[in-house]
């Protein structure tokens, strides 16, 4: 099975905001893996980004809360592709034990409304492979 090697250290910043302290990896497919998200330290995210008026029933923190960081960071990132991202969310929120309906209704949520950087500055996808041009300054 699929796994985290690390916890998620996080400091809470401004407006909802989290900043990841140390890096993390999450293993796709399964443990060992030779495809591995590094999530790096600095990284940003929102955990997981639901409506405030939803929150009561999917708060942005949870069990999912690790699974929101590496989706946040591929899209961030625009690595690899949005359904190859939602589908790693999916299977994270899967090895975390994420109740099967919560993790459908979160994961059909991000494939429809979810956008991220895809489309606009791509970067080395999961394969190792070059997807696009990184800008001048860009964190990767």
């Amino acid at each position: 099975m699929s796994g985290f090697t690390t916890p998620a250290d996080l400091r809470m910043l401004d407006n909802y905001q989290w900043q990841l302290l140390r890096a993390f990896d999450y293993h796709i497919g399964g443990y060992p893996s030779q495809r591995i998200v590094r999530v790096p330290a600095g990284t940003i995210t929102d955990l997981a980004s639901v409506p405030r008026c939803l929150w009561a029933v999917f708060p942005p923190h949870g069990r999912y809360a690790k699974a929101a960081i590496v989706h946040d960071y591929l899209y961030e990132s625009a690595i690899g592709s949005k359904r190859e991202a939602d589908r790693i969310f999916l299977e994270a929120m899967v090895v975390l034990g994420v109740p099967g309906w919560r993790r459908w209704v979160m994961y059909l949520a991000v494939r429809l409304f979810g956008r991220g950087r895809y489309g606009r500055d791509r970067r080395e996808g999961l394969d190792g492979r070059r997807c696009g041009r990184e800008r001048d300054g860009d964190r990767g």
